[in-house]
């Protein structure tokens, strides 16, 4: 007996080392649920010693509840239980109260082990108990993850889709079923045939779409980035990307965002940069060419001919200045439109005769000149020029043969310089108008004499205002909203023994000998006197009258504008004052404070011929005006109402964004008034509307323009 007793108490050891080997806490159990021994594990876990376990009953230690657990692992182990047990989740109970995650296993010790055949109690129970603690945080944070991931795949305004490597839809998001239209019982489905049709069925191009598929699925690391385009307009970007699980791709992730809106920016915004390119380089062809004809400018000519004199090495430079005969009869009989078709056939006729020019340009008006420089007959040159342009022409119907004077002057050891020469040629060209017309006159200095009767038109225009011989002619502004004429232009006219001299002709020379200002102050006080009453019957109606730079140079001329106002009784808010780009190529700061003076008194300023300067154009901002008004020359653009004139809606829409009102002079057809008024310009001057007339026929005038009105009206 005493050697059985000696060989328990070894088995005891044996099976507490055993026990204290184990990293799990461990606990033998009798069948009441006692703890009969326990190892270190279970010591370190529960926070007892080992005397303080054993006799311990093990609801103290996990739970109460447990005892119903521990009759169920003896009844399992009694009906021959498999030999692992079940995992059983509990609430363990360390010695400071605070409970704990475990995870428990329970087994009956075998009898043969001794620890267990001779206890009183019946066989022993060895439980295992391992703290969970950490699984349930790692569970709790990969739910938190999990619940995040879904949110944020709903909260993306991308629509997901991820595909296994077998072909299987294993995730998407509700963005993914609108954008594409697909009913969510489809992706439960077996087959992608359903889906594939759905969306192949929208695309513009299914094949392209098909054969990118088709190249990811034979390169399943590569990613992909492109854009899928729509039968009903939309855009969609595509991004595609393997999905890897550790180094293994397991399947891919597919990205769709709706780009159409950006897209349509983008055609946009490309297209008004587009617009503004074709606009920009308009303006620029504007500053070097005229916007007529498309020759050079009187800048460029004049730039060309300083360089060629300034060349020792050129040993002939010819200038050939040629105006045409009578243009203004095609201007008065046939309208400004013809007269504008004439000018451009003459351009282009002009630059076929002389290929080899170094420069041909229009100065203004019906006069051209072309420089010539190491030509080998100039004369030849001009006499072809004349016979060339002499050839008959159809202008609205109406056949006409153009006919010029041509004036060559020649670079000698007497010319003084580019303006010298320039003279030369015109004097000679007067010559030639004055000889008969239609031919072409070499500069001679016996020429002088047609010097001395344009002297003598001087002299004449010096005595016009003192004789009575400036009257003024007005012309209607209508006013397509209103329905109605609100202004008028006064036009100065010069009548010299019985005859009148076209305003194209005294008009710079008024300028160029300071007359301008008599004259100018002379049709201001006419135009005040005949037009007070018709001022008066309505506070809406207004004045326009032309300045020049000259005028605007006297320290007293808003003085003076005023006073006449105030002696005719015109409200000075009914006065809008007409000056061309030209005044603000110098920054004249008398020349501002002039126009600032009048506008602080009520009246406003216009911008004529806007468009045909080019030093302003980009500080219109800073210029003191209200009112722009377009040049004929883009007017005339208009000829069907069916074109796409990108410069006049421009210059239109400059004009509105900066405050400023909008004239357009020119107007001669019903399409170009109804294209204007689509552009929203404010008002309209014309042949259209009306000629200019006498102060004696305004009332004829005005109801010409108005009818000319109702009738545009009726035919919206």
């Amino acid at each position: 007996m005493a050697g059985s007793g000696h060989a328990n108490d070894v088995a005891v050891r044996m099976f507490g080392a055993m026990l204290d080997a184990s990293p799990d806490a461990l606990l033998a159990l009798t069948g009441g649920g006692t703890v009969t021994l326990a190892n270190a594990a279970a010591s370190r876990l529960f926070g007892y010693s080992p005397e303080e376990l054993s006799g311990l009953p093990v609801g103290a230690l996990l739970g109460a509840g447990f005892q119903q657990e521990l009759a169920q692992i003896l009844g399992r182990s009694g009906a021959g239980s498999p030999n692992h047990p079940p995992l059983l989740e509990a609430q363990a109970i360390r010695r400071d109260g605070t409970a704990f995650h475990a995870e428990v296993a329970g087994s009956p010790v075998p009898a043969d082990t001794g620890a267990a055949g001779g206890h009183p109690d019946g066989p022993l129970l060895l439980v295992s108990v391992r703290d969970t603690t950490h699984r349930h945080a790692t569970n709790a944070d990969l739910r938190e993850a999990m619940s995040l991931l879904t949110a944020t795949l709903e909260s993306t305004a991308d629509g997901i889709l991820v595909m296994s490597r077998e072909g299987r839809v294993a995730g998407y998001n509700d963005n993914f079923l609108t954008m594409w239209g697909i009913p969510p019982e489809l992706l439960q489905g077996d087959s992608e045939e359903p889906i594939m049709r759905i969306i192949v069925g929208q695309l513009a191009d299914p094949v392209a779409f098909m054969g990118r598929l088709n190249e990811l699925d034979d390169n399943p690391e590569e990613e992909s980035h492109d854009v899928v385009d729509f039968r009903d307009g939309r855009t969609f970007e595509r991004y595609s990307r393997p999905q890897r699980v550790g180094q293994g791709i397991v399947g891919r992730v597919w990205s769709f965002r709706d780009v159409t809106p950006r897209r349509k920016a983008q055609e946009q915004a490309q297209q008004a940069m587009l617009d503004l390119a074709a606009q920009t380089e308009k303006l620029r062809a504007m500053a070097f060419q005229d916007p007529l004809t498309g020759l050079a400018n009187r800048a460029v000519f004049n730039d060309a001919l300083a360089v060629a004199l300034a060349e020792p090495r050129l040993k002939s430079v010819d200038v050939l200045l040629l105006d045409l005969d009578d243009f203004k009869e095609v201007n008065d009989i046939l309208g400004h439109q013809a007269g504008d078709d004439m000018l451009v056939e003459v351009a282009r006729r002009l630059r076929g005769c002389v290929p080899t020019a170094e420069v041909v340009a229009r100065l203004g008006g019906d006069e051209f000149v072309v420089l010539l420089t190491a030509s080998s007959d100039a004369d030849e040159i001009a006499e072809c020029i004349v016979r060339c342009l002499h050839v008959p022409v159809t202008i609205h119907g109406t056949l006409l043969r153009p006919s010029l004077s041509l004036g060559l002057a020649s670079k000698s050891q007497d010319t003084l310089g580019p303006s010298e020469l320039l003279r030369q040629a015109d004097i000679a060209m007067y010559a030639a108008k004055a000889a008969g017309k239609n031919r072409f006159l070499r500069f001679h200095p016996d020429m002088m004499t047609a010097l001395v009767q344009r002297t003598d038109m001087e002299g004449g225009l010096r005595l016009a205002v003192p004789r009575g011989e400036i009257s003024v002619d007005f012309q209607p502004i209508v006013s397509h909203r209103m329905g109605q004429v609100v202004q008028v232009e006064a036009l100065a006219r010069w009548t010299r023994a019985g005859e009148r001299v076209p305003p194209s002709v005294f008009i710079p020379l008024a300028e160029r000998t300071g007359l301008i200002s008599e004259i100018g102050i002379e049709v201001m006080a006419l135009s005040m006197v005949q037009l007070a009453g018709w001022l008066s019957e309505d506070p809406a109606r207004s004045l326009a009258v032309n300045v020049s730079a000259v005028q605007l140079q006297e320290s007293d001329f808003a003085e003076k504008v005023l006073s006449l106002a105030e002696a005719s009784g015109v409200s000075a808010y009914q006065l809008v004052v007409e000056v061309t780009e030209s005044v603000f190529f110098d920054d004249d700061c008398a020349l501002i404070r002039q126009l600032g003076t009048l506008r602080n008194a009520g009246a406003r300023v216009a911008l004529d011929d806007f468009g045909t300067g080019y030093s302003s154009l980009g500080r219109l901002q800073d210029l003191p005006v209200d009112t722009v008004k377009i040049d004929k020359s883009f007017v005339s653009m208009v000829r069907t109402g069916l074109e796409r004139l990108p410069i006049l809606s421009s210059m239109i829409n400059m004009a509105h964004s900066l405050g400023l009102t909008v004239t357009a002079e020119g107007v001669e057809t019903a399409a170009q008034a109804d294209y204007l008024t689509a552009l929203d310009c404010d008002t309209l001057q014309g042949y259209l509307f009306s000629l200019p007339e006498p102060g004696s026929r305004l009332v004829q005038a005005v109801r010409h323009a108005e009818a000319a009105l109702t009738a545009l009206k009726q035919r919206e």
